[in-house]
């Protein structure tokens, strides 16, 4: 790998992308995501918007939908004291799971765990062609919402497939782009610039898509792109009771705290990613220290997202989970493709469990 730099031209970061063979289960680009849909066959696939690029999102679920007619939207109905009457979760025959693929496009490590988590749902096998039993029979017992990629624009700018190997100069060149003197953007600079257009921008990282809008923090009571009132809408539409919102950073894989939700909530999302994280050391893998429980205070203040608005568009628990981009120079320990799968798997299983806790099947 060559020296690490604070500049980079788009030729010198192709030049930069090993050569190599990813394994077979690895969905890096969007002929892996087409390819995937098109073996659906147990699930129901909808279009839910296209992006500037002109490029489709779509979702795929599996299992009926139970829910009768709603008297009033979420923030209503918790305002007249009875949440029920926009959704009475205990109800339903079975817990809504929402699972969202990267907005980011670079963070394909999500992508390639829903698309595996498809083939499951369809054959029973991942892509590798590993049985998968357990986690088969507890979505079995569930209605999922899979949206494979949040960001179609960005998927298609991406040209390494992985960065699993690279280093934190390459994470930083298609993540978040570089200006037009040829300087990285960086993270988290990237985010003080919104939309990301101008003649100041060159390479337009994966972060955005082809408007320059990053979905994860669009003007959601204005929307400036399409993916995040489509992501929104269909989260309205599932009232889910948990939302999935998968990423990748350059640390071991563990959950980021969603900022404006319930303490409640964030309790549940803590002993979430306490399973989570004794399943990935059962199987030797790094794990990031359980999110902590916190009102929102400081200056500046804590953010809100894509999944702060899901919770308050639904009510949903919203988790946002950052998968290990198994960089060469990052933090994340030890962990290859393999290992990143697994991990994926692991994170699935644990939601699950959570979603089915109380319910016949909650022990698979």
């Amino acid at each position: 790998m060559s020296e690490e730099t604070d500049t980079m031209t788009h030729a010198e970061a192709v030049e930069r992308i090993p050569d190599r063979d990813l394994p077979e289960f690895w969905v890096g680009d969007r002929k892996g995501v087409t390819d995937q849909l098109a073996a659906i066959d147990r699930g129901r696939i909808e279009e839910l918007a296209r992006s500037p690029g002109d490029r489709p999102i779509h979702a795929v679920t599996y299992g009926e939908s139970t829910d009768r007619d709603r008297r009033a939207n979420y923030n209503s109905a918790v305002a007249a004291r009875d949440p029920t009457r926009y959704v009475d979760r205990g109800e339903r025959d079975r817990p809504v799971v929402f699972l969202l693929g990267p907005v980011h496009g670079h963070e394909v490590e999500g992508l390639t765990g829903l698309c595996n988590l498809l083939s499951v749902l369809e054959t029973g096998r991942d892509l590798a062609d590993n049985e998968r039993p357990t986690l088969r029979i507890l979505a079995d017992r569930c209605r999922l919402v899979v949206i494979p990629c949040g960001n179609p624009d960005g998927l298609a700018r991406f040209e390494p497939r992985s960065l699993a190997g690279m280093t934190l100069t390459d994470l930083e060149f298609w993540g978040q782009g570089t200006r037009s003197d040829n300087r990285l953007t960086g993270y988290p600079d990237a985010k003080g610039h919104h939309p990301m257009t101008g003649d100041e921008v060159d390479f337009l990282g994966c972060y955005f898509d082809d408007d320059g809008i990053n979905p994860m923090h669009d003007e959601f009571f204005d929307p400036m792109g399409p993916e995040a009132p489509a992501i929104l809408d269909a989260v309205r539409r599932e009232a889910p009771d948990v939302t999935l919102s998968l990423h990748s950073h350059a640390y071991p894989p563990g959950f980021v705290r969603t900022s404006y939700v319930p303490l409640e909530a964030q309790a549940d999302a803590r002993a979430i990613h306490r399973s989570y994280n004794e399943a990935l050391y059962e199987q030797d893998l790094s794990a990031y220290d359980p999110i902590e429980v916190a009102a929102e205070s400081g200056s500046p203040p804590p953010y809100f997202n894509l999944l702060s608005a899901a919770h308050h568009t639904s009510g949903t628990l919203p988790l946002l989970h950052e998968s290990a981009h198994g960089l060469a120079d990052g933090y994340s320990g030890e962990i290859d493709h393999e290992g990143i799968l697994e991990a994926q798997f692991a994170l699935y299983e644990a939601v699950l469990r959570h979603a089915l806790d109380g319910t016949e099947g909650g022990t698979a």
